[in-house]
């Protein structure tokens, strides 16, 4: 991990097993698409965070943030100084959402980490699991300015294109082409147009992830950002996928790993272009 441009942000599952008991002072959280996995069984000492029920505004689309971010922090034994360590399925890809989503809400990032290899590496390791549910003081949260650098909306995305600036669509190559509205063996969620934006380049989240679920090294990494799609680390970027939980993904890999300075994710993504009346679309896909 020392290769990466903040190897601090990662931990190995050995780093996890042997302090997970210093409860005071880190908080590990698995947050999983599988919303039944959790329940099955986690490591002892975790909470859960659900990315829908947690982390997303009941009626506005958008996160909950303020003293909705604070309570959810205090309930889950999380204070201003706790080291959070995240964790999950899918090769830490809502992990890495949860994440975008503390440093968004103003979570300093000297706290933030990911347990590289998830979920998959701590079982295929034979690591203590447990179901039952943890329960710690609450802990005492105060919600922090936002860290609006992170983030980008519709009009960025428009005017990123427009500029012709780097811009990142790290979802499957049929949903670029416009092949597909939707990742395979998912529900289609309601989007109208299929293709990308224009100027974007195609590169799927999960390259940046070994077969055993960690990272990849820093030089394959570059070999993919720097070498195939040209990108600098000075570079103003957008990463984008359907609805902003893949391309956090890539947005932690080129800030946190290969030390981007400049990349913000764009989470109204596929299912808000796609659907907005009047933007320019590329579609590369032509049905036989």
């Amino acid at each position: 991990m020392s290769d990466y441009a903040h190897p601090e942000m990662l931990v190995s599952t050995q780093w996890v097993d042997d302090n997970r008991g210093d409860t005071a002072n880190v908080r590990i959280v698995e947050s999983n698409e599988d919303v039944l996995l959790y329940k099955s069984g986690h490591i002892p000492e975790a909470v859960e965070i659900d990315w829908i029920n947690d982390l997303n505004h009941p009626v506005v689309r958008d996160y909950i943030e303020g003293a909705d971010f604070a309570a959810l922090c205090a309930r889950s034994g999380i204070s201003n100084d706790t080291t959070v360590v995240f964790y999950g399925d899918k090769n830490n890809w809502w992990a890495c959402y949860a994440l975008w989503i503390f440093q968004l809400n103003g979570h300093d990032p000297a706290k933030l980490r990911v347990m590289d290899g998830g979920r998959a590496k701590w079982e295929a390791e034979g690591r203590a699991m447990s179901t039952d549910v943890p329960s710690y003081p609450a802990g005492s949260y105060t919600a922090g300015n936002k860290d609006a650098a992170i983030r980008a909306f519709i009009d960025d995305a428009l005017e990123q294109s427009k500029a012709g600036k780097p811009m990142v669509d790290v979802r499957s190559p049929q949903e670029f082409s416009g092949e597909r509205t939707h990742m395979a063996e998912y529900p289609q969620e309601g989007v109208l147009r299929g293709g990308h934006i224009p100027g974007a380049s195609s590169c799927p989240w999960a390259r940046a992830v070994a077969e055993n679920g960690t990272f990849k090294s820093r030089e394959e990494l570059e070999a993919i950002y720097l070498g195939e799609l040209g990108l600098k680390p000075d570079d103003d970027v957008i990463a984008y996928c359907r609805i902003g939980e893949r391309s956090s993904h890539t947005w932690f890999v080129l800030t946190y790993l290969l030390g981007f300075n400049n990349v913000r994710n764009y989470d109204g993504s596929w299912t808000e272009y796609g659907n907005r009346v009047g933007v320019p679309i590329e579609k590369d896909y032509q049905p036989a």
